[in-house]
């Protein structure tokens, strides 16, 4: 018995992806030449209501090519301490474009305080660095899969384009948000500039992520994305993938909300584990441990008990449903925590 739950990363293709990817029509992508690919790109764009979009191999090269896109050396943008931009991306856009990232404290919501983005914003001084993006995360990772409000998206486009700003929407579980408030992903993006989304995560696509917006702003990330080394040749293998993801696995996310809310709901039961069910929206789980457990040895006795987590930031444990995690597996999963959780907490 193994069941990892420690990202929706490690989904595998399903059968019909692995069909697609057989079958596909292939060409030379750099060359602009592959059909599977701009098919792919083709539906992309329009689900989530932007001119064009571009096929990438990573959620992380997806958000590098937006930020270096948008901003030039010297520039900075805002965005959240706890955003995946910043945490967890090797400082690309510093490393690689010399852009400042400027962090702003994330609310437990996973949002941004507008006030403080609005006083983050640089005036026009020879001292600073230009403000030039704002990016945001929906779903929000660090805060638990939170879904950030139609009204909060529409809001924060609103502040950037009264200053002149650009934004950013890191939507690598972009469908899970839309999923989890009933509406088109469009009706998410709609106020934002530009997107990037995986299809590797939930939609279990193998490899894979989408970076969309304006054409000519698509245009010229196709040339960021060959800096970055992201220009591949018969995509359309993996490509065939995500036109499955896309059009099969977007509704089935449903199914890993109530998983993940019945995992919650069971955790929230056990002694020694810290968590508020009614903060789960989507598919991540995050609860911290009471005092006197240690997070890496309980998650090696779950490992060695055949339950897979993740020890996450400012030591908590992160469980995540996905595609081939059923309630069966939750419940199990449940009966593990208990014999390994009861009796250190007794």
């Amino acid at each position: 018995m193994r069941i990892d739950l420690r990202s929706d990363t490690v989904t595998h293709p399903t059968p019909a992806m692995r069909r697609a990817m057989y079958e596909a029509e292939v060409g030379d992508d750099v060359y602009g030449e592959d059909p599977t690919v701009n098919r792919l790109e083709a539906l992309a764009a329009e689900m989530v209501g932007k001119e064009a979009a571009l096929f990438l191999s990573s959620g992380t090269q997806g958000n590098v090519c937006a930020m270096l896109t948008h901003c030039g050396r010297g520039d900075e943008i805002i965005l959240g301490d706890q955003a995946h931009t910043f945490l967890s991306e090797a400082g690309a856009p510093a490393v690689l474009g010399g852009i400042t990232p400027r962090p702003i404290h994330n609310q437990p919501d996973g949002t941004l305080d507008l006030a403080e983005v609005e006083a983050a914003i640089r005036p026009e001084n020879v001292h600073f660095p230009t403000t030039r993006l704002i990016t945001v995360e929906n779903t929000h990772n660090q805060c638990g899969g939170m879904v950030l409000p139609l009204s909060y998206m529409s809001q924060l486009g609103a502040l950037a384009r009264r200053y002149g700003l650009k934004t950013h929407l890191d939507g690598a579980r972009l469908f899970n948000a839309a999923v989890a408030l009933g509406v088109p992903a469009s009706a998410i993006t709609a106020d934002m500039d530009t997107v990037q989304f995986c299809l590797s995560k939930g939609l279990s696509a193998p490899i894979g992520s989408i970076l969309a917006g304006p054409a000519e702003f698509i245009h010229r990330a196709r040339r960021t994305r060959k800096i970055l080394g992201g220009g591949t040749r018969q995509a359309g293998v993996i490509a065939a993938a995500g036109i499955v993801a896309l059009t099969e696995m977007v509704d089935r996310l449903a199914e890993d909300h109530v998983n993940a809310k019945r995992l919650a709901e069971g955790l929230a039961q056990l002694p020694g584990v810290r968590l508020d069910p009614t903060r789960v929206q989507t598919n991540i789980v995050i609860m911290q441990l009471a005092e006197g457990l240690n997070v890496a040895e309980t998650v090696e006795r779950l490992r060695e008990a055949g339950v897979l987590v993740s020890a996450f930031y400012g030591g908590r444990i992160r469980a995540v449903t996905h595609y081939g995690i059923t309630a069966e597996d939750i419940d199990t999963a449940l009966a593990v925590f208990q014999r390994v959780l009861e009796p250190v907490h007794a």
